[in-house]
């Protein structure tokens, strides 16, 4: 077993190395052509959502429960 861990670690730790190297060319792109915003709008909308949502979900079940 604690073969398995070790080589998951040393697997995991080989995988962090290698993403430093990497430069990702979507998200200067994304930047150069001012579309990054749109992204970041679009993913606050979203979460934004799912917040309201959960609130009220939350309301509505502690109506149930009185």
């Amino acid at each position: 077993m604690k073969r398995i861990k070790l080589l998951v670690l040393a697997m995991f730790a080989f995988l962090l190395g290698n993403a430093q190297d990497a430069v990702p060319e979507m998200s200067d792109a994304l930047r150069q052509n001012g579309k990054i915003y749109v992204v970041v709008t679009v993913i606050a909308i979203i979460f934004t959502g799912i917040i309201s949502y959960l609130i009220s979900l939350e309301r509505k079940i502690s109506k149930l429960e009185k």
